[in-house]
């Protein structure tokens, strides 16, 4: 099942880093200011549109990345966080899968770069 947008959490990852995987994953120009914190480009996936936004210092000394478009490379976060983790060399998390009502909302899915991979709670993993 595809999701409707991508959001996974990069920890320590390099703007450098991150632009370049953006431009070979969804031919997007590096990343340019939106605001204190935010960043914003626009990449292309399968000739459609994918707006991108980071926001550093989103959460617990991670940065937000948001695809916000359902043509991506990745099906779903996960797919997008082990991407992510092997290309940034960096931890990665993102949600368990689509939220609903009744769910834990701590529950996420985190990737390291190694390759492990498991549910965590967050804030309360210790990472």
């Amino acid at each position: 099942m595809r999701y409707p947008d991508i959001e996974i959490y990069l920890r320590q990852a390099s703007l450098p880093a991150i632009d370049a995987w953006l431009g070979e994953m969804l031919d997007a120009a590096p990343l340019r200011g939106a605001g204190r914190g935010k960043w914003h480009t626009r990449g292309h996936h399968a000739g459609h549109e994918v707006p991108v936004l980071l926001v550093e210092k989103a959460a617990d000394g991670f940065a937000s990345l948001w695809l916000d478009s359902p043509l991506t490379p990745w099906l779903r976060d996960c797919d997008c966080a082990r991407d992510a983790a092997t290309r940034l060399g960096c931890e990665v998390r993102c949600s368990l899968g689509g939220w609903q009502p009744g769910d834990e909302p701590d529950r996420f899915w985190q990737v390291l770069p190694d390759g492990s991979e498991g549910a965590i709670d967050w804030p309360d993993s210790g990472q």
